[in-house]
């Protein structure tokens, strides 16, 4: 069996492995990018898994001034569906990196 403080360094170093894949894991999701779409594809968002918006594309038919609200709903539109994507994709990503941690059932490490 294993001294006390064989064990306390073994969870010391778990806890460093893990905090280091952690911080790797989130620099990876600010680099994976989804695309939030509204309208038919008439408006676009990008945004990285991180929750980021890179880039709002509208197509030049939704720009006319009686549009104004039209595109505004859109636009929100596209941002939720960019951020549902976001949290899927962090999500995925966060489950491969704990996928071989030997964490106890139910126990999620903060943001998954």
């Amino acid at each position: 069996m294993k001294s006390m403080e064989e064990m306390i360094a073994a969870a010391q170093q778990a806890a460093e492995t893990i905090q280091k894949q952690m911080g790797e894991a989130q620099a990876k999701l600010d680099q994976i990018e989804v695309e939030g779409v509204s309208g038919g594809g008439l408006v676009k968002i990008t945004a990285t898994a991180k929750g980021r918006i890179r880039r709002v594309e509208i197509d030049p038919s939704l720009l006319a001034p009686s549009e104004k609200q039209m595109v505004e709903d859109l636009v929100a539109a596209a941002i939720n569906d960019a951020r549902a994507k976001a949290d899927a994709a962090s999500s995925a990503e966060m489950a491969k990196m704990t996928q071989g941690l030997p964490l106890p059932p139910g126990f999620n490490l903060p943001g998954i």
